[in-house]
């Protein structure tokens, strides 16, 4: 529970110091269920940080650092791809990195991105394995610019 507690007050802190924000839900492969609730928070013109919390029989976070994010043609249509940690809270333990590769569109009448990624992961306790699933659906408010 205290792990919970801090995961939430370091991404609620990390709201209040960055400068775009988008809160939402994911769909799809997912730490620790099919579902999450999905942030991204701008740290600069083309990286931002992009999180998940799922809620199933435990608790899963991912954390991921997306290193490239730039437009495609148009301001509308973005890619990124990005890397970071993610952690499975229950018995057991699981913790790994995980990828990501992503296509997104931005509304520019209405505050709202839909997009879908692709997250590889590779597990680290228990027994090393390599996950190529991971597909989702992403779609997030902006309320932050």
């Amino acid at each position: 529970m205290k792990s919970i507690l801090l995961c939430c007050s370091l991404l609620i802190l990390g709201a209040s110091v960055c400068s775009a924000q988008e809160i939402g839900a994911r769909w799809g492969d997912v730490t620790g269920g099919d579902w999450a609730v999905d942030m991204v928070l701008g740290t600069a013109q083309f990286n931002r940080i992009h999180a998940d919390i799922s809620f199933g029989n435990g608790v899963g976070v991912d954390l991921l650092w997306d290193l490239l994010y730039r437009p495609l043609g148009e301001e509308a249509l973005f890619y990124y791809a990005g890397v970071g940690p993610y952690a499975y809270f229950e018995d057991p333990f699981i913790f790994g990195v995980v990828g990501e590769l992503g296509l997104e569109y931005r509304f520019k009448d209405v505050p709202l991105v839909v997009g879908g990624d692709w997250r590889p992961s590779l597990r680290l306790t228990q027994d090393v394995d390599f996950g190529a699933g991971g597909f989702g659906l992403n779609v997030r408010y902006v309320f932050g610019k």
